[in-house]
C-alpha cells in the first residue's frame, strides 16, 4: 500500500481542546491523564490531531514520547523538549533581555542561557523555563508527554513531575506570567495512576481518563482505504475487518499488518475474510503463547502475585504489596496452585523483584508495582 492511510479524530481533538481550555464539560485545566494500551493509536491520535488542534486554537504544543529513548533519564528528556522549544525564540529572546520586558521574568536577570545546548542552564528550572518559553512565545504552553510513567523510574523523574506541578500552579493561578497546560499520557493505566493516587504524588487527586479506542468508523475508513487499492471484485469486507480489529485487540498497526500478509498471499475475493481471521487468530494466540511461556516457570509464589496483581488491576484498585489482606489473598491462591501457603512480607518481596527481572512486573521509583503488560491480567484471570 502505498500512501499511508491516517484516520483523523477532530471530534475527539475538539473535546479535549475545550476540556484544556476549561470550556468543556470536563475540565481538564489542571491536567489531563489518559490511559490506553499500547499500539492502540493513542501517540497517532496526539501527533496528528491534538497537537495540530493545540497550534489551531494559538497555543505552543510541545509533544515529548518518553518510549523512543528508555535508556535516557526521563527528566533529561522532558528538560530536552522544552530547551528545543525555547530555541525556536532565540532571537526574540535577545530583543527581550533588552528591554523592561525581562524585570517580569526573573530567572533572566540571574542565569545566562546559552540555547544552542538541549538542556537548561545552571540555577534554571523546568518551571523557568516553561514560563519563558509561555513569556517569549505570547502563547499557552501545552506540554505534551507521552508514556509519562516512565518519569516515576527515577528519582530525576520524578522530581521532573513535581516541577510540572509547580509550573502549573504557579502559572495558571496567576504568580508568573504565562499559562501552561499538562498532557500525560501512559499505556498502562495502572503505572499511570501512580502519578495521581497518594498525597505523595505529584498529581494527586487528579482522575485518570480511559482513551477512546478506535471504533467501526475506523475499521470502514480503513477498508474503504485499501480496497480501492485493490482489484476491483477481490476486495475486503468492512465486518470481516472489524471481527478481525477485535481479535488484536482493537490495535491498528496489527491490523494493517494482517492486511498487508493477507495481500502477499494474493488470498482471492472468497477467502479474502477467512486470511484475515486466520491472521488475527494467530497474532492472539501469539500473545497468549508469550504469556504461557513466562508464566509456567514460575514459582507458586511468584504465580500467585501475578494473580493477584491481575485481580487489582482488573477492579481497578491499587496493589497493596504487603498489606495484611494481600498477603493473604496471595497464600491462598499459593495453596490453589499446590504450595503451602507459607507467604511472608518478604516471600512477596523477593518474589516482585524476580518478576520485575523477568520484565512481568514494573516498579515505580517510590515502591508501588503494577503488570508490565496489562492484558496479562485479562489472560490470566481466563486461566
Amino acid at each position: 500500500m502505498s500512501q499511508r492511510f491516517v484516520f483523523k479524530r477532530p471530534t475527539l481533538a475538539a473535546a479535549m481542546i475545550a476540556g484544556l481550555a476549561g470550556e468543556g464539560l470536563a475540565d481538564y485545566s489542571s491536567g489531563l491523564f489518559l490511559a490506553a494500551p499500547r499500539r492502540t493509536g493513542k501517540s497517532t491520535f496526539l501527533r496528528e490531531d491534538l497537537v495540530p488542534a493545540c497550534t489551531d486554537r494559538g497555543w505552543l504544543a510541545v509533544y515529548l514520547d518518553l518510549w523512543t529513548n528508555k535508556q535516557a533519564d526521563p527528566a533529561a528528556l522532558i528538560e530536552a523538549a522544552v530547551a528545543r522549544a525555547l530555541q525556536q525564540y532565540e532571537g526574540k529572546l535577545k530583543k527581550l533581555l533588552k528591554t523592561a520586558g525581562v524585570e517580569k521574568i526573573s530567572i533572566l536577570r540571574t542565569v545566562t542561557w546559552d540555547f544552542s545546548k538541549d538542556r537548561f542552564p545552571a540555577g534554571a528550572t523546568l518551571a523557568d523555563a516553561l514560563q519563558l518559553l509561555s513569556v517569549v512565545s505570547g502563547q499557552m504552553v501545552v506540554l505534551i508527554i507521552d508514556e509519562a510513567q516512565h518519569a516515576l523510574e527515577t528519582e530525576a523523574g520524578l522530581n521532573a513531575m513535581f516541577g510540572l506541578k509547580a509550573a502549573r500552579d504557579a502559572m495558571n493561578q496567576g504568580d508568573t506570567p504565562g499559562e501552561l497546560r499538562l498532557v500525560l499520557t501512559g499505556s498502562s493505566r495502572d503505572k499511570l495512576a501512580q502519578l495521581v493516587l497518594g498525597r505523595q504524588q505529584p498529581f494527586y487527586g487528579a482522575s485518570v481518563t480511559p482513551f477512546p479506542l478506535l471504533g467501526d468508523d475506523f475499521v470502514e475508513a480503513f477498508t474503504s482505504d485499501v480496497n480501492a487499492k485493490l482489484a476491483p471484485g477481490n476486495t475486503f469486507n468492512a465486518d470481516d475487518m472489524k471481527r478481525a480489529f477485535e481479535l488484536v485487540g482493537r490495535r491498528p498497526e496489527l491490523l494493517r499488518s494482517i492486511v498487508e500478509q493477507v495481500a502477499l498471499q494474493l488470498g482471492s475475493a472468497p477467502s479474502l475474510g477467512q486470511l484475515l481471521e486466520q491472521g488475527a487468530a494467530e497474532v492472539q494466540t501469539g500473545v497468549w503463547v508469550e504469556y504461557e511461556s513466562a508464566y509456567f516457570p514460575l514459582s507458586p509464589v511468584q504465580k500467585a502475585i501475578l494473580l493477584g496483581m491481575s485481580e487489582s488491576t482488573l477492579a481497578k484498585v491499587p496493589f497493596s504489596a504487603y498489606s495484611e489482606s494481600t498477603l493473604a489473598r496471595i497464600g491462598d491462591i499459593v495453596r490453589l496452585l499446590g504450595g503451602d501457603g507459607a507467604v511472608t512480607a518478604q516471600s512477596v518481596q523477593a518474589g516482585l523483584e524476580a518478576l520485575r527481572e523477568k520484565g512481568l512486573v514494573w516498579r515505580a521509583g517510590r515502591g508501588a508495582y503494577a503488570l508490565e503488560d496489562r492484558s496479562m491480567a485479562d489472560w490470566l484471570v481466563r486461566q
